[in-house]
């Protein structure tokens, strides 16, 4: 959902220095090293510059969202949408493929520790929206990469872009009111690139499976029920119109006509033709679920592995991996079940019961759900308080909570997050999904919010944005393991370090299902994409070993079926986040400080594993 020049937040470990100041500014005139520092650097520096130009040009949504000045992102961009058609798609690949191997090219011999640290994460991440180049299907997304099926149930610009004008276009003057009524009159020219994709990749062979195929038809019915006026493309800019004062009402009416128009003559048709390629690819859809039906499939899957899972291991490795997880967490919250009396049945039979107590599930009504949104924004600000104690940089930026629009709510996931916008204006936002309350009982609840919100995504997200002397690129850099690493482990940090389940068993065990349910999605992802599996067996096995509820469980297979590999980030990178907390703990012993670990972690951005690595190693021996 997010997208997310060479200064760096820590050198080594930790610092980087001369960056920001012209290069060979330390360095003695006149020497042979200065030329080819100056030289190389200089080539580093405008290749960044470069590439993200393009980068920009190519994802003028990423711009809206990101609210970023219209000189950064190469000219006005909130009227337009990215070129998803088949050749835009081709063309994208090749112009950051290019930028990849350009700035991978640049020798790194006179280049400081910095600068190579730099280059490193800014091919990776060109690399990562080059995609699978011997793979046809899908589409590369700003953040979850390249993805197998640009129309499916869960995201694609049929979703994604519709919610973006929604919630994050600006609406504040004139000049946003045409760029946002041109988007709608566009639409149409839009939607039709994205199903001429679909349909090109149907015919090499490249197939949504077809048990995702009643998910993305509720998607597109729901978008089509209500009446134009009523629909949220025209209720959203009608309220955001409605705040400009220097509008008359007058102009307002004319507006919001001009948006219903759009809507009825452009967005409806084009939508309708969107759901009849959805019907007419059911005919030809396999029942096959993991991605190793596809053509190349099984090479594919290994890609996303590389990119998504940020890991070297093979798809049977992981699956290992991801069982002796589920033994160790299944036997720490067995200890806990039968300490509070819980004792029959299997883990997953009793956290079943656990979620029908009295008091665990809001109220499926308006109050219910405002009553849940209530409590969460709580245990927000009781994190808050305690969080300077544990991490040195605090984001600025504010963090809203709010629920997933229930035109989208049945194939979204539990929870997200959506990052604010550069320039603060806008909040994080930690969304919900309430579309079932017996699926967000009270005891999961904390540790949802302290893995999407605080100090999760928020913290990461935030602080990787205020890094603004690192570039674009790198503020929303999309490494999944290490955001959604972080997210998980901070989920740990709350509980192991914070407190913040002290005397709350139940809210403990909402906890280590949590993390159970991460670990079974190492077992899951890839049992469906490398075991074979069936939809039907990955929601047999994740509900009865978490004892997570099926409507919960269901969508959260079938978003695993069209984001292969997107699933393994989270446990993969929380184990690499809590391996090097403990070994600077074990190692420093009193000259320990977490608040300044958390800061090498987080201030230098999102980045591969490995160099977090290299970097929290390097501030291990600096601090002995």
């Amino acid at each position: 959902m997010n997208f997310k020049t060479l200064i760096f937040a820590f050198v080594g470990a930790g610092c980087l220095s001369a960056c920001s100041e012209p290069p060979g500014s330390h360095t003695m005139p006149g020497t042979e090293q200065l030329t080819s520092k100056t030289s190389a650097a200089e080539q580093l520096k405008t290749a960044d510059v470069k590439y993200t130009g393009v980068f920009l040009r190519h994802q003028p949504a990423l711009s809206t969202m990101l609210a970023l000045e219209e000189e950064i992102a190469g000219g006005p961009y909130n009227h337009r949408f990215p070129d998803y058609s088949e050749q835009g798609t081709a063309a994208f690949q090749q112009s950051m493929r290019e930028a990849s191997q350009k700035i991978g090219a640049i020798q790194t011999e006179s280049l400081s520790e910095s600068e190579r640290v730099h280059q490193q994460i800014l091919a990776d991440i060109f690399a990562y929206y080059a995609g699978d180049e011997h793979f046809p299907g899908g589409y590369i997304d700003t953040w979850g990469g390249h993805l197998p099926y640009i129309i499916n149930q869960i995201s694609g610009p049929l979703i994604d872009l519709p919610k973006l004008m929604q919630v994050q276009q600006a609406v504040t003057d004139e000049a946003q009111i045409e760029a946002y009524l041109t988007r709608l009159e566009t639409m149409g020219a839009f939607v039709d690139d994205v199903v001429a994709k679909f349909k090109a990749d149907a015919n090499k062979g490249i197939v949504l499976p077809k048990k995702l195929h009643p998910k993305t038809l509720a998607f597109f019915n729901s978008f089509l029920a209500s009446d134009p006026p009523e629909h949220e493309l025209v209720r959203t800019f009608v309220t955001k119109i409605a705040a400009i004062d220097s509008l008359s009402e007058e102009q307002r009416k004319a507006y919001q006509l001009q948006a219903i128009k759009w809507v009825t003559t452009v967005v409806y048709p084009a939508y309708n033709r969107a759901r009849d390629a959805i019907l007419e690819n059911e005919t030809i859809a396999s029942n096959n679920d993991g991605i190793w039906s596809q053509p190349g499939g099984d090479d594919f899957y290994t890609h996303q592995i590389r990119f998504l899972g940020d890991s070297s291991l093979t798809a049977d490795e992981i699956h290992q991996l991801g069982l002796d997880e589920v033994d160790r967490i299944t036997a720490l919250m067995d200890d806990i079940l039968r300490t509070n009396g819980f004792e029959d049945g299997t883990v997953g039979e009793r956290m079943m019961t656990l979620a029908s107590l009295p008091g665990q599930v809001y109220p499926g009504n308006d109050e219910g759900r405002q009553a849940l949104l209530d409590y969460l924004s709580e245990e927000i600000n009781k994190i808050l308080t305690k969080a300077p104690e544990f991490y040195g940089a605090m984001p600025t930026q504010a963090v809203e909570v709010r629920r997933i629009p229930p035109v989208s709510e049945a194939g979204e996931a539990g929870g997200f997050y959506s990052s604010p916008s550069l320039d603060g204006s806008r909040p994080g936002i930690y969304w919900i999904n309430l579309r079932d309350m017996a699926a967000v009982p009270k005891f999961g609840l904390k540790t949802l919010t302290y893995h999407e919100a605080v100090p999760g995504h928020h913290f990461q997200l935030a602080l990787n944005m205020a890094q603004k002397d690192i570039g674009i690129m790198r503020q929303n850099a999309p490494y999944n393991a290490y955001v959604e690493g972080w997210a998980l482990y901070s989920e740990f940090v709350a509980s192991e370090y914070m407190g913040m389940y002290d005397d709350d068993p139940l809210g403990n065990l909402g906890r280590l299902q949590a993390e159970l349910y991460r670990a079974v999605r190492l077992v899951v992802d890839t049992g469906l994409h490398r075991k074979h599996w069936t939809r039907e067996q990955a929601i047999d096995y994740f509900h009865k070993t978490t004892g997570t509820s099926l409507s919960d469980v269901v969508p959260e297979v079938e978003r695993y079926m069209a984001w292969p590999g997107q699933a393994l980030g989270y446990k993969l990178g929380m184990l690499k986040f809590i391996e090097l907390e403990k070994r600077a703990r074990m190692t420093l012993g009193d000259n320990y400080d977490i608040r300044e670990l958390h800061d090498v972690m987080l201030l230098s951005g999102a980045r591969p594993m490995s160099l977090v690595e290299k970097q929290v190693v390097h501030w291990i021996e600096r601090q002995k």
